[in-house]
């Protein structure tokens, strides 16, 4: 078996690698063709990333102009420790306020780390979201990584 196949997460890894990280990078293409890339926070939505943003942001606008992105999730600081997930897709923007509302929510629950604060959250969610949109990403490939599966010969 080559080094590649032993470090691929299985599709349970996958999902509980995402569904327990909180932050991601977001790639979309800039109008000139060079890749826009940012932090972004992120929710789930029915188990697909999902994210808001202002409406005038530069990656909204990307999105809008062409629905491809890409979002790295990634953990370690040593090479043996090293894992990832890289979610190739198409952002499918949500504009009803409802929708964007509830993503806003799952964003907010994982950025602040409570997950069951919807007083606290709602009021601030409900706010900054009139100027939001959101979007919910549509996987079309899936990579995965894990070096913790390597094992040094001895």
């Amino acid at each position: 078996m080559n080094q590649r196949a032993r470090i691929v997460m299985t599709e349970d890894e996958i999902t509980a690698f995402i569904a327990e990280s909180r932050k991601l990078q977001l790639g979309t293409v800039n109008p000139d063709g060079t890749p826009h890339l940012v932090t972004m926070f992120y929710g789930l939505s029915g188990g697909r990333i999902s994210f808001w943003t202002y409406g005038k942001a530069q990656k909204a606008l990307n999105i809008q102009r062409d629905a491809r992105v890409s979002c790295l999730i990634e953990a370690g600081d040593e090479y043996s420790d090293l894992r990832g997930v890289l979610v190739y897709g198409v952002a499918r923007r949500i504009d009803d306020s409802e929708g964007i509302l509830e993503v806003g929510m799952n964003v907010a629950r994982r950025m602040a780390g409570m997950p069951d604060a919807e007083e606290l959250l709602t009021e601030y969610v409900a706010h900054t979201g009139r100027k939001r949109v959101a979007f919910v990403v549509e996987p079309t490939r899936v990579i995965s990584w894990d070096h913790r599966k390597l094992t040094i010969p001895v």
